[in-house]
């Protein structure tokens, strides 16, 4: 990637649906130029897709937790399709540590949160965290930082 390349991922990350043309102007490139490299870097998958950001709490959201899950290996074939059908879980990475699972989830109550973790607990044990406040939203890559490739 070049700096322009990299300029690109950086303002679609911050708006995905800024203009071709918008985008052209920045990086001081025609629109045909623009929409050539971005489509060079989806097909190399550096641009995996385009989202809108919600905002949780208008939808009734007002739960956010993560939860760690101690699962056995062998778990994991049962575990996988069951956590993937779970439309309140937002992100489930496998782990280092104590705990295999870390789970990011959005539930409208603590009730609802509350039977969600029962049902977890049939894979093993659980650990709660509920967020009360985030300082640092989710955000982009900052492509500009300096890589191992750069030195």
């Amino acid at each position: 990637m070049d700096k322009i390349d990299k300029k690109l991922v950086t303002l679609l990350q911050e708006n995905a649906r800024m203009p071709l043309k918008v985008l052209a102007e920045k990086v001081f490139l025609s629109s045909p130029a623009v929409s050539a490299r971005i489509e060079r870097l989806e097909k190399e998958e550096i641009i995996v897709g385009y989202e809108a950001k919600i905002n949780q709490l208008k939808l009734g959201y007002h739960i956010t937790a993560f939860i760690n899950l101690e699962i056995a290996p062998v778990q994991k074939p049962e575990f996988y399709p069951f956590i993937k059908s779970c439309p309140n879980v937002i992100e489930c990475n496998c782990v280092t540590g104590n705990y295999s699972m870390l789970l990011k989830v959005a539930f409208p109550s603590t009730m609802e949160l509350d039977t969600f973790i029962g049902q977890l607990q049939k894979f093993g044990r659980t650990s709660t965290q509920i967020v009360f406040s985030t300082p640092v939203e989710p955000r982009g890559i900052d492509v500009n930082a300096e890589m191992p490739d750069d030195k």
